[in-house]
C-alpha cells in the first residue's frame, strides 16, 4: 500500500473477491472519454462502459457543471408530497424517446430499485382491476435483475441466490436462451430458439394464467454473458402475455439508453412491453438513478381510486433527487446533440468484425454480439471453473484495457463514442491474452 492509499479493511466491496482484491489491489484515480486513470498513474481503456453505464464517456463537463450548479441551487426537496420541477422535466423529456404509450415515470435510483418497482406496480395494478389473486412472476433462468429480493427472485443466476433463502414465493422461470450448438459464433439474433419462448404456455398451464401478475426478461441478457433473443422469441413472448392479460416486462437497465443503436432495445426488436426498467446510462453513472417506464394504460388503472388518498403506497427518499435529474437531463442533452442513441448502427458492423475476428483464437469457444455489446465464451480450465475468465481479465488490465469478466465469458461494451480505432485496439489486447492463457 503506497503512502496515499487509504486502509482498504473497512470497505467490504460488492461482487468482489474481496481477500483477492486487496492482496492487490486495482484503484481507479481519474477517468476521461474513453479512458481511465489508475493510482500509480497508468492509463486503461475502458471496454465495459464503468459497468455498462458509462456511454457517453468519462469526465463530461456538462454533466458535472449542471449537477454542481443543481447542489447550489437546490441539494435536496422532499420526494413524498413535493416536488422539484427539474423531476417533472425530465419525465417529460424521457417520454419523447420511449416507445408506444410508455408515458409515465417514476424515478427510483438503482436498476434493482426499478426491478422492484415495475413487480410492485404489477400487482397493485391487477389488484385495481379486481385480480388480486395474480401474484406470481416469470422470470428466466440466467437474467439478472438486480440485487433486491424481488429481482433476486426473479433472476435466474444460481450464484446470486443460493446464499439467500427462497425469496418470493410464487416465482417460476423460463429456459433460457445460450444454446453453443445451434447458435455459436452467430452475429445478431439468434437464428434458433425461438420456441423456448413457447415454454411459457407450459407454464402457465400448470400455475394458471389467473395467478400470474407479469413476465420479466432482459431483451439481451447481459451479466449472464450477452445473450441476444433469438429471432421472433421476444414478440412471441409478447403474443402471449397478451392472450392472457398477463404484463410484460423488459428489463433495459444494460440495453436502454443506446446501447444496440436505439434508445431502448424494445424499438429495435419492434416489441412495447408493458413496463420498461432503466438505470445505468440515464446519468451515465455520474448520480445514482433509475427509472420505469409505464404504459398509460397501466398508470390511470392505479389512479382511479374512489375518494382522497396516496393511490401507490411506494417510493424512495431519493426518487427524482435534484442532483440525479440535473446529470439525466445534462446526459439527454448530449445524447441528442451527438446522436449517440443511433450511433451504434454506424459502429456494429466494425464492432462485429472486430470481436469476430478472434474466432479461432485459443480458448474461444463462442462469440455473441449485437449493438455494441459482445460476449467471448473461453472454454474453462478442468476443475477450475471461471478462472480462465478472471486471469484474462486481470492480464487484459495489466496491458491497458478495462474489461469485465462473468465466469469464464468476457464481456464488452465500452462508452458510445468509442472509435472504430479504439474498437480494434481493444480486441487486439485481447488477442494477445489469449494467445498467453495456460
Amino acid at each position: 500500500m503506497t503512502a496515499h492509499q487509504p486502509s482498504l479493511d473497512a470497505y467490504w466491496m460488492p461482487f468482489t473477491d474481496n481477500r483477492s482484491f486487496k492482496a492487490h489491489p486495482r484503484l481507479i484515480a481519474k477517468a476521461h472519454g474513453m479512458h481511465y486513470e489508475t493510482d500509480d498513474g497508468r492509463r486503461l481503456l475502458d471496454a465495459s462502459a464503468g459497468l455498462w453505464c458509462v456511454n457517453l464517456g468519462h469526465g463530461r463537463p456538462e454533466i458535472a457543471a449542471a449537477v454542481g450548479e443543481q447542489l447550489r441551487t437546490l441539494d435536496y426537496a422532499a420526494a413524498f408530497q413535493m416536488g422539484h420541477p427539474m423531476a417533472f422535466e425530465l419525465a417529460q423529456r424521457l417520454t419523447q424517446h420511449t416507445p408506444g404509450d410508455l408515458n409515465r415515470v417514476f424515478f427510483t435510483n438503482s436498476g434493482s430499485e426499478s426491478v422492484d418497482t415495475a413487480l410492485k406496480i404489477a400487482l397493485a395494478y391487477h389488484r385495481m382491476r379486481g385480480e388480486g389473486q395474480r401474484v406470481r412472476f416469470i422470470g428466466r433462468e440466467k437474467g439478472y435483475h438486480g440485487v433486491g429480493f424481488g429481482g433476486m427472485s426473479v433472476g435466474g443466476i444460481a450464484g446470486n441466490r443460493k446464499f439467500f433463502g427462497p425469496g418470493l414465493p410464487g416465482v417460476d422461470h423460463l429456459p433460457h436462451t445460450l444454446n453453443l450448438q445451434h447458435n455459436a459464433f452467430h452475429r445478431g439474433e439468434a437464428p434458433w430458439g425461438a420456441h423456448l419462448a413457447d415454454v411459457l404456455e407450459d407454464l402457465i398451464a400448470l400455475h394458471d394464467a389467473s395467478t400470474i401478475a407479469a413476465v420479466i426478461v432482459e431483451p439481451v441478457a447481459g451479466s449472464a454473458g450477452v445473450i441476444p433473443p433469438p429471432q421472433g422469441y421476444l414478440r412471441r413472448l409478447r403474443d402471449i402475455c397478451d392472450a392472457y392479460d398477463i404484463l410484460l416486462i423488459f428489463d433495459e437497465v444494460i440495453t436502454g439508453f443506446g446501447r444496440l443503436g436505439q434508445p431502448f432495445a424494445s424499438q429495435r426488436f419492434a416489441v412495447i412491453p408493458d413496463m420498461i426498467t432503466a438505470a445505468k446510462g440515464i446519468t451515465n453513472g455520474a448520480i445514482p438513478m433509475g427509472a420505469v417506464f409505464i404504459r398509460q394504460g397501466i398508470h390511470d388503472a392505479i389512479m382511479d381510486v374512489k375518494g382522497p388518498g396516496i393511490e401507490l403506497l411506494h417510493g424512495y427518499t431519493y426518487s427524482g433527487h435534484p442532483a440525479a435529474c440535473a446529470a439525466a437531463l445534462a446526459a439527454l442533452d448530449l445524447y441528442e446533440k451527438e446522436s449517440l442513441f443511433t450511433r451504434v448502427r454506424e459502429l456494429e458492423p466494425h464492432w462485429q468484425n472486430a470481436v469476430h475476428a478472434l474466432q479461432g483464437a485459443p480458448h474461444v469457444r463462442d462469440i455473441r454480439s449485437i449493438g455494441l455489446m459482445a460476449a467471448i465464451d473461453l472454454e474453462p480450465m478442468a476443475g477450475k471453473p471461471g478462472s480462465r475468465g478472471f486471469e484474462a481479465y486481470l492480464r487484459c488490465y495489466a496491458k491497458g484495457l478495462a474489461m469485465r469478466s462473468t465466469g469464464d465469458i468476457l464481456a464488452f461494451s465500452p462508452p458510445l463514442i468509442v472509435s472504430p480505432e479504439q474498437i480494434d485496439a481493444i480486441f487486439a489486447t485481447v488477442n494477445e491474452v489469449l494467445h498467453e492463457l495456460p
